[in-house]
């Protein structure tokens, strides 16, 4: 056992219909591994960034089928889980190099965008709270650019699909609307502009050069004592998608 744990502090839960005794802290993920179970698939982060770790539960005596990240999502006496890391909804394949920025090109890939019937099913399932029907509705009337920052916390999860009554794969859909709108929608920024000139006139190899030289105790070095970014909270982080547009 992998625990200091004590009976006391032991609850049942059914992983794929088992019965195994975890730690009552434990996160549906360290749950899992604590009986055994070996991730190959449906784990990424474990930080509840990434979506690798989707899964659904049921709690005891309650008929609701309850989903959320198996690394955020804390056990509970007698809940019956299951994992879903790879959710089957249809992504197209399409060019990004001559795929044009406008409403038409995503209505051609995803015409099933209009069988949404605004039920908000997927909005109440999404572990981000992204309002993920708000997205689609810009993404009707056309608006890449509101649905790219709307859906700008998607983790791609894919649990918007699998409670959707039109069987839409919004994130698939909201994935092409950040890469349009980063792409080909939003000002090109100047500073990227000027640091890939500086790149491609060479400022940068003989810094390049003396790293590659270096050895594992000199890379520790120069790594700890790395100038650092200002640490960012709350909203000066979020990206300005409409600012001057």
């Amino acid at each position: 056992m992998s625990t200091n744990a004590t009976v006391e502090n032991l609850v049942p839960i059914f992983i794929m219909g088992k019965r195994y005794e975890v730690p009552e802290t434990f996160t549906i993920m360290k749950a899992m591994e604590h009986t055994g179970y070996k991730f190959l698939r449906g784990c990424g982060c474990r930080g509840g960034v990434c979506g690798a770790c989707s899964a659904v539960y049921r709690k005891a005596g309650d008929y609701h089928i309850r989903s959320g990240l198996a690394c955020q999502t804390v056990v509970e006496p007698d809940m019956y889980l299951a994992q879903l890391p790879f959710y089957p909804a249809l992504r197209q394949v399409y060019d990004y190099a001559t795929t044009e920025a406008a409403a038409a090109a995503v209505f051609a890939l995803y015409p099933e965008l209009f069988r949404c019937v605004a039920c908000n099913a997927c909005t109440k399932i999404c572990p981000m709270e992204v309002q993920v029907m708000d997205y689609v509705a810009a993404l009707k009337r056309g608006d890449i650019l509101q649905a790219a920052e709307q859906s700008f916390d998607c983790i791609q999860c894919g649990l918007c699909a699998s409670r959707c009554m039109g069987e839409l794969p919004q994130y698939h859909i909201a994935q092409v609307a950040r890469r349009l709108a980063g792409g080909k929608l939003k000002p090109r920024a100047q500073h990227l502009a000027d640091m890939l000139a500086a790149i491609q006139t060479g400022r940068f190899g003989d810094a390049l050069a003396d790293l590659r030289r270096a050895d594992k105790d000199r890379l520790r070095t120069l790594y700890e004592q790395r100038e650092l970014e200002p640490e960012m909270t709350g909203e000066e982080w979020r990206p300005q998608a409409t600012v001057g547009l």
